[in-house]
């Protein structure tokens, strides 16, 4: 069971960033865009330039590609120029938005997902609140544990590959505190957090590692660190990580795996129970396949009057934010 009691809580300064939007737009460059499909105008060089409305970037590439007309050219006879025009990009977060007007959420909890298609790098968040992390702070915590030892120039401890496995295959809780003292608590996190690009997670008081708060969008910022290159853990770290996220216990398979179509997933589950609300905390953070796509997706919720409830709301959660970037892709 993943329940880390709340107790007393050390006063911190606040050292919260404000969120970067992670709406992903287009680039225009000459022969082909950042969104993939390139749309080609022919235009007459006595005409003005045709303009992308996309953005203010684009007008200066569309302005520079155009090529100036031969003066041996005959009068009247109007020689087109070949100009790319990038495919306006999607606003994903208006689209996350309105797929998740399809959930229902029940009063007094609060939800929080951030998604990214791989393939197109595009990516969307919905809710910018702060959430206890329960136990998905235990990828975290390896992570912060791999770098360490990268930075030492060793492997891990048969000890701490041990500990590593049961924290996230299992959801172990004593082996999580033995790693969370490994790392230097919340200090050794914060650390590893601000070289992963972390900005609004912070590592909780003393032994409650699972009062961590976090949100949403750096759960995709993490995400990233262990599922993509360009990152701070090594390729052989990442590994790592993934095949421990990819044999999580048959009873925690649930969360953001059910947008997978299939078993094509890797992912870690928290769920908390707080003493002083009775509430849950439920949340879930992983990769996922789904229609031949790859997805990085974190979803968040805290208020839950149920342990199973908040299963659910995560579940649908999680689908319907796949759903708005699947149904984007096939329009």
């Amino acid at each position: 069971m993943d329940r880390h009691r709340a107790r007393g809580r050390r006063a911190r300064p606040s050292r919260r960033k404000p969120l970067l939007s992670t709406a992903v737009a287009s680039a225009v460059l000459v022969g082909a865009t950042a969104a993939g499909t390139v749309y080609v105008k022919a235009q007459a060089h006595d005409r003005p330039a045709a303009v992308s409305s996309a953005s203010s970037s684009a007008s200066a590439s569309a302005s520079a590609s155009t090529a100036a007309a031969p003066s041996s050219s005959p009068a009247g006879n109007e020689e087109a120029s070949v100009e790319p025009v990038a495919e306006p990009s999607a606003d994903r977060d208006a689209l996350l938005a309105k797929a998740l007007e399809s959930v229902t959420v029940a009063a007094g909890v609060k939800t929080s997902v951030a998604v990214l298609d791989v393939g197109s790098g595009e990516s969307a968040v919905h809710g910018d609140a702060a959430f206890d992390t329960a136990s998905i702070v235990k990828v975290d915590v390896l992570a912060a544990l791999l770098l360490q030892a990268q930075d030492a120039d060793r492997h891990l401890t048969a000890q701490e590959k041990t500990y590593a496995t049961a924290m996230i295959e299992n959801s172990d809780n004593v082996s999580t505190t033995a790693l969370w003292a490994s790392i230097g608590r919340a200090e050794g996190l914060d650390s590893a957090n601000e070289r992963f690009g972390l900005t609004s997670t912070r590592g909780g008081d003393g032994e409650l590692w699972g009062l961590t708060q976090t949100t949403a969008s750096d759960q995709l910022t993490l995400l990233r660190q262990v599922f993509g290159d360009d990152s701070e853990l090594s390729a052989a770290s990442r590994a790592y990580v993934q095949e421990l996220m990819g044999k999580i216990a048959t009873g925690q398979r649930w969360g953001v795996s059910a947008a997978a179509d299939g078993s094509r997933w890797a992912l870690k589950n928290g769920w908390l129970a707080r003493s002083t609300t009775g509430l849950w905390d439920i949340n879930s953070i992983g990769r996922i396949s789904a229609d031949g796509r790859v997805y990085l997706v974190a979803t968040l919720s805290n208020g839950n009057s149920t342990q199973a409830k908040g299963i659910s709301l995560v579940e649908a959660v999680s689908k319907a934010a796949v759903s708005a970037f699947r149904d984007a892709a096939e329009s």
